[in-house]
């Protein structure tokens, strides 16, 4: 880790932990999708003092999001369906979305915009393939009530996070690329999809803007075409902006990319210290699950992504590593992050579905 910065254990015995969400009383819920189960933990004085699984018998549970003006209504992504339910109550879930189910990638991600639309992200059946379901490889927008599900983005094979611009007000989702084309490619991928319009107006996006293309299954990175699944003859390119949108960021092949979080500007006050360095600011850190589909493994690390303050990309460093052992040899691997968010008291928290834990990270001058 960089000067400055310690790492501690902040909660365990969460099997399966992928997604945090902190709710307004600065409780912390956490989806564990391989045990089917939501949990909270409540927190006092920066400690958990209570930890309880809240939801039960679930498909897969991996996006959770609170509403952002019924700030206790939580919502609930599964494999199969979107639902809500009123927290600190006796309320049960109520399902307001239905969602493809089975085959290839069965996380759903969600989330609330700026618009205050409801964005649910969808991944692919396969590893590469034409899509019979309509739904599968897109992102969708939605009122709060579920209604009004309108596709927002397509071509995205397996965006399982995304966040927002805290200034520019766009989408940023992390995507992950093909596998079976080697170790060094397709690239996985940051990608940018505007949401600006929709904040100015009051409008949903998708009333406002087309549907933006980001290429699978035949392109991928900068718009390079996939012609070992595309086999197909063109007149024209076909993987050419403005038709197919190239990726905004290429990431190392499998290092797969999870949870994204834009560090606080201005920085948040940490327990023990003061905000994180100046040149943090506007920079984004990104968890790296890790590879399964590369001869030398790569990623189970935290990296940072260096913006200026128009999203402007400058590069990539590592921020925190140390889960894969014994590299570049493979070795083994200690845990693997997962979600990456920051919390009311400005701390950043990393969920890893290996060990189970959360970690939070503060930083002391």
């Amino acid at each position: 880790m960089p000067d400055g910065f310690s790492i501690e254990i902040f909660a365990k015995d969460l099997p399966g932990a992928r997604v945090m969400e902190f709710d307004t009383f600065g409780n912390m819920w956490v989806s564990q999708t391989s045990a089917g189960v939501v949990s909270l933990l409540e927190v006092a004085d920066g400690i958990v003092t209570h930890q309880n699984v809240i939801l039960r018998n679930l498909k897969k549970p991996h996006g959770l999001a609170f509403h952002p003006e019924q700030e206790t209504i939580l919502y609930v992504a599964e494999e199969h369906r979107v639902s809500r339910i009123p927290t600190y109550s006796e309320g049960s879930l109520e399902k307001i979305i239905d969602l493809p189910s089975g085959g290839g990638h069965f996380t759903r991600t969600i989330g609330f915009g700026p618009d205050k639309r409801l964005y649910v992200s969808i991944g692919s059946s396969c590893n590469v393939c034409n899509e019979f379901d309509n739904r599968r490889a897109k992102i969708f927008s939605a009122n709060d009530d579920g209604s009004n599900f309108q596709e927002f983005a397509r071509g995205l094979r397996n965006a399982v996070f995304m966040t927002w611009h805290p200034e520019l007000k766009n989408m940023w989702v992390t995507e992950m690329g093909r596998d079976l084309l080697g170790d060094d490619i397709p690239p996985d991928e940051i990608n940018v999809i505007p949401l600006s319009a929709s904040v100015n107006s009051g409008l949903s996006v998708a009333d406002q803007n087309p549907v933006q293309n980001f290429g699978w299954p035949n392109c991928y990175g900068k718009n390079i075409h996939d012609a070992d699944f595309d086999k197909n003859t063109y007149i024209r390119n076909p993987c050419t902006d403005p038709f197919e949108i190239p990726s905004y960021i290429d990431l190392q092949a499998h290092s797969a990319p999870l949870g994204l979080a834009f560090i606080p500007d201005p920085p948040s006050a940490l327990t023990g210290g003061g905000g994180w360095p100046a040149e943090y600011r506007d920079d984004l850190i990104v968890a790296f699950h890790g590879s399964w589909n590369r001869s030398v493994p790569d990623g189970y690390k935290l990296v940072r992504i260096k913006l200026d303050e128009n999203g402007k990309y400058l590069g990539t460093e590592d921020f925190v590593s140390g889960w894969l052992t014994n590299p570049p040899a493979g070795g083994g691997t200690l845990g693997r992050p997962v979600d990456v968010k920051f919390g009311p008291d400005g701390n950043l928290y990393i969920s890893d579905n290996k060990a189970g834990v959360i970690y939070k990270i503060k930083y002391s001058k």
